[in-house]
């Protein structure tokens, strides 16, 4: 049997440890780590816009419901549809909201017959005993027009708004909210919303959309009780191995330059990482093998190229010690260079960090390069080669937190939007390219930005080749797939292939000069890898 819903309610903030503002990773993962308490989780989300609709979950057993928005997943609307369900209560020195009732039970009260409830909040225990006098609340008729139909009167407060059914019948602009609701048959609120605003008909108008206040400024809600970095809201992708990342609820940003930033300047600016996972999947290593037996003797020569560019890791594959492998085909120098690789996690920022011994970061696009005129580039850094045991950010992989991909919740989502692809001012009209346009228009603006570099017999308004991954099977790479190289030329890489996978788990890979993107069925992006 389930634990009863304890929870004290803090208009415009919270309601015991949902806060607004907290992310849909947050939430998941600490309702789910307490089964017993929340033994069901219902999760609605529109397949065709996952990231741009909001994402609804609901906690059946505990009659709660909470509403996120679908580009940043930030908790936006707290709602209690059951009070039979749960305990919430309010004030200093703290009151019932619903008094529980008498005898076994834990506190959880019987429905009525028909499936309402009847425990809800009285309108006098409200107005009265807790919250105290309030301006005229919002009617809201209803749908049906019958003579019997009955409407919905909301009972606002600052941060908190309280709905009672009123018959059509018994409504009148005219009357005040005391005599409107005084009457027996609609003195009983039947849900209560939380949420950040001065009332609910004011809030509702910027609901998904305006910026709420840091969690950290309230009730500090994350994985432990040490003070952590600021949260980053935003990635920006600049080119040339650089990305600029800001710091929510400031003007800060950090700079990784992939082959210059070390892991001491990750730490000291993102905090240490949740997970470490060890590179160690081998099992695609045939690719890499070939590779290496060509380049052996040029191997520290500049025309050598990366063999192996990782996508995705996930929090299932964060290990913090190396597997042993049995596989003899692979080379010595392999090994010993494979052994050194590893990536930081942050699953609770949204992205995995590899590090490894330097490597250049693929070249800025064409444009920035005219743009500067060879003058230094925001972000920009030498790399240094004069040390090659010396270790280093070399990859980023961003993850999207799509709402029924395979990956999901294992990493918050992180917004990302590539910058050399923004419009730089009127008339050009185009949106930012961000983590919420779906592939086809980031495709056609990357291929426009650098077909410069195409070969002269390509064809520019040919779809670039894509590598399908499924990660649904067990002897997939899965956790952390080596894409085959070429992935650096402008042509792209594998050769599509077609074939019965699952929707939530097969997934298809695009290269461009610098970013690999893992694409989903319904087009929009899970995850980029930026090198």
């Amino acid at each position: 049997m389930s634990s009863v819903f304890t929870a004290t309610l803090h208009p415009g903030v919270a309601l015991g440890f949902l806060v607004l503002g907290a992310s849909l990773h947050d939430i998941l993962t600490r309702l789910k780590a307490e089964p017993q308490r929340f033994p069901k989780l219902d999760l609605v989300y529109s397949p065709t816009q996952p990231v741009t609709e909001p994402v609804v979950l609901t906690l059946p057993a505990n009659g709660i419901r909470l509403r996120f928005d679908g580009s940043e997943q930030r908790l936006r609307l707290i709602e209690v549809v059951d009070f039979t369900k749960n305990r919430i209560t309010y004030g200093h020195p703290e009151k019932d909201i619903v008094k529980p009732p008498a005898g076994p039970g834990q506190g959880v009260a019987s429905p009525k017959l028909g499936g309402e409830s009847t425990a809800g909040p009285g309108f006098r225990t409200i107005y009265h005993r807790l919250m105290g006098p309030t301006y005229a609340g919002e009617y809201i008729p209803p749908s049906d027009d019958s003579k019997n139909a009955v409407g919905t009167y909301v009972l606002s407060y600052p941060g908190v708004a309280f709905s009672f059914p009123l018959p059509e019948s018994a409504y009148s602009p005219d009357k005040d909210v005391v005599s409107l609701l005084s009457s027996s048959a609609s003195q009983t609120a039947t849900s209560m919303a939380v949420f950040n605003g001065k009332s609910w008909a004011e809030a509702r108008e910027t609901l998904w959309t305006d910026i709420l206040p840091s969690v950290k400024s309230t009730f500090l809600f994350n994985k432990s009780k040490d003070v952590v970095p600021d949260e980053i809201s935003l990635v920006k992708i600049h080119g040339g191995g650089r990305l600029q990342l800001f710091k929510k609820w400031t003007s800060a940003s950090v700079w990784i330059t992939l082959g210059d930033t070390t892991p001491q300047e990750l730490v000291a600016e993102l905090g240490p990482p949740d997970a470490i996972y060890r590179k160690n999947d081998q099992r695609m290593y045939i690719h890499k093998t070939r590779t290496a037996s060509n380049s052996r003797s040029r191997s520290n020569g500049p025309d050598y190229k990366r063999p192996d560019d990782l996508t995705d890791t996930d929090q299932s594959s964060a290990h913090t010690e190396s597997e042993n492998s049995d596989d003899e085909a692979i080379e010595d120098e392999f090994v010993g260079n494979v052994s050194r690789e590893c990536f930081y996690n942050y699953f609770y920022l949204g992205f995995d960090i590899l590090i490894s011994p330097p490597v250049a970061p693929s070249p800025p696009p064409p444009s920035q390069q005219a743009a500067t005129n060879g003058d230094a580039i925001p972000g920009d850094k030498n790399i240094r080669a004069d040390n090659p045991d010396r270790l280093v950010a070399s990859k980023v992989v961003l993850h999207a937190n799509v709402p029924g991909s395979y990956p999901f919740n294992r990493h918050r989502r992180c917004r990302w939007e590539i910058g050399y692809l923004s419009s730089p001012s009127p008339p050009d009209q185009q949106p930012v390219a961000s983590s919420e346009t779906q592939f086809n228009d980031l495709e056609e603006r990357l291929r426009e930005a650098w077909k410069s570099t195409f070969p002269a017999d390509f064809d520019a308004n040919k779809r670039q080749r894509g590598m399908v991954l499924n990660r649904g099977w067990g002897d997939s790479p899965g956790s952390s797939c080596e894409l085959l190289g070429g992935w650096e030329d402008s042509s792209g890489g594998m050769a599509a292939k077609k074939f019965d996978g699952g929707d939530e788990s097969t997934t298809t890979l695009y290269g461009f000069p610098g970013l690999v993107f893992e694409v989903l069925k319904n087009g929009f992006v899970s995850a980029v890898t930026v090198f």
